[in-house]
C-alpha cells in the first residue's frame, strides 16, 4: 500500500516534445535492427538449405565419374560460398558504419507566422539601411536637367527660376515636382510648367511662353508685350521685328493688362488689322483709345468698352467706301477720313485763334498796369 501512496504522491513527469520524438526514433531504430537480424538469420538458413542440397545432389551423381570431374563440380560450389561471405561482409561493414554514425534528430519545423513576422521587419529595415547609404554617397544629388519649349528666356533663367540646386536630393525633385514646376511661373514669359522624369536621374522641364501681342514704343525702343499684359523690360532688336505688329504707347501696368484682356475676346480678324493704339482722353471719357488699322481707319473705344464695341467693325467696314472715321465713344457713327481731318483742322484753327486773342488781351492789361 505504502507503494501505491507513493506512486500517487509522485506521479510521472510529462515527456517534453524532443524526449517523444526520441524515444519514438529509439524505438524504430529498435525494430529496423530487428528486422535486419532476422533477414541475416533467413539468409544464413537459405545459403544453409542450398549447400545441403548441393552436397546430396553431388553424392547422388554416379560413381563412374573420374575424379578430375568431382573436382570442377566441387571448385564452383567453393567460389560461390566465398562470393556470399564476402558479401555479408561488406553488408555487415555497411551495417556497422550505420550505427556507429549516430542519426541526428530531426530539427522542428519553424511555424509560417514566425517567418512572416521576421521578413515583415528585416525587409523596411533593409530599405531604410539602403536608403540611408544612398543619400549618404554623391549619386543622390546627380541630376541631368533639359529645358524644352523655351524661344524667348535661356534655359539657364528657367532653372533658376525653378529653385532647383546642384545640392539637392534627386530623390527630394522626384517626390516634388509639381512645387518646383509651379516656382517656374514666377518667370513672367513662363504660362505653364511641367517636370517629367526618366530613369534613372534624367528631368525635363517643358514649358509654354506667353506669347507676344504687340510692343510698347518708346523712342526707337521697342518693348514686347506679353498675352498676360507684361512689358518685359528688355527692347527688342529692330532687325527681329515681325513684318506687321501691334504698337502701343502707353505703358501703364493697369491699362495694359486691361488692353490684353479685351483684345483676347476680339476676333482675329479684326486683331491682325490693328496696327496701333494710344490714349485719347476727352473730358467725358478718360480711358478712351484711339486705334489706328492698317488700311488707315481710325477708330475710338473706351478702353472699358473694347471687347463690347469693337467687333462691331467687322460689320462697318463693308459699308465704308474710302479710309474712315469710326466713333464709338457714346453711339456708333462714321465720317470720311478726310472729313474727320478737315474738323480737326477747322477746330485747331479755332482754338489758336482763341488763344491769340486770349494772349493779346493779356499784353493789353499788362500795359495798362504799367501806365
Amino acid at each position: 500500500m505504502s507503494k501505491d501512496k507513493n506512486k500517487e504522491s509522485n506521479p510521472k513527469k510529462e515527456l517534453s516534445e524532443w524526449q517523444k520524438r526520441n524515444q519514438e526514433y529509439l524505438k524504430k531504430k529498435a525494430e529496423e535492427e530487428a528486422a535486419l537480424a532476422e533477414e541475416k538469420e533467413k539468409e544464413k538458413q537459405a545459403r544453409k538449405e542450398a549447400n545441403s542440397k548441393l552436397l546430396e545432389e553431388s553424392k547422388k551423381s554416379p560413381s563412374e565419374s573420374d575424379e578430375g570431374t568431382s573436382r570442377t563440380s566441387e571448385e564452383p560450389s567453393e567460389k560461390e560460398e566465398k562470393s556470399q561471405k564476402d558479401d555479408l561482409k561488406v553488408k555487415e561493414e555497411k551495417e556497422k558504419k550505420k550505427k556507429e554514425k549516430p542519426e541526428k534528430p530531426a530539427k522542428p519545423k519553424i511555424a509560417p507566422v514566425h517567418i512572416w513576422r521576421a521578413v515583415s521587419i528585416l525587409v523596411p529595415s533593409v530599405l531604410v539601411l539602403l536608403l540611408s547609404v544612398y543619400l549618404l554617397t554623391p549619386l543622390s544629388t546627380i541630376k541631368n536637367i533639359e529645358v524644352k519649349g523655351n524661344s524667348n528666356t535661356q534655359a539657364d533663367d528657367i532653372k533658376q527660376a525653378s529653385g532647383i540646386q546642384d545640392s539637392d536630393y534627386t530623390l527630394a525633385l522626384l517626390l516634388d515636382k509639381e512645387t518646383y514646376a509651379e516656382r517656374i511661373k514666377s518667370n513672367h514669359w513662363i504660362e505653364s510648367a511641367k517636370i517629367n522624369y526618366q530613369f534613372p536621374t534624367n528631368f525635363t522641364i517643358e514649358v509654354k511662353e506667353f506669347d507676344i501681342v504687340g510692343y510698347y514704343v518708346s523712342g526707337e525702343e521697342h518693348y514686347p508685350i506679353l498675352s498676360s499684359g507684361t512689358i518685359d523690360s528688355s527692347p527688342v532688336n529692330l532687325l527681329n521685328l515681325p513684318e506687321t505688329y501691334l504698337t502701343v504707347t502707353f505703358n501703364d501696368e493697369q491699362q495694359v493688362k486691361d488692353l490684353m484682356t479685351g483684345l483676347s475676346s476680339i476676333g482675329e480678324d479684326i486683331k491682325s488689322q490693328i496696327q496701333k493704339i494710344e490714349l485719347a482722353p476727352s473730358k467725358a471719357t478718360a480711358d478712351l483709345l484711339k486705334i489706328t488699322m492698317l488700311d488707315i481707319d481710325e477708330i475710338l473705344v473706351p478702353l472699358s468698352e473694347l471687347s463690347k464695341k469693337l467687333p462691331y467693325y467687322s460689320k462697318i467696314k463693308p459699308q465704308l467706301a474710302e479710309p474712315s472715321f469710326i466713333d464709338m465713344e457714346a453711339g456708333i457713327y462714321s465720317t470720311s477720313l478726310a472729313d474727320k481731318r478737315l474738323e480737326e483742322a477747322e477746330e485747331k484753327a479755332k482754338q489758336e485763334a482763341k488763344e491769340a486773342e486770349k494772349k493779346k488781351q493779356e499784353e493789353k492789361a499788362e500795359e495798362k498796369k504799367q501806365e
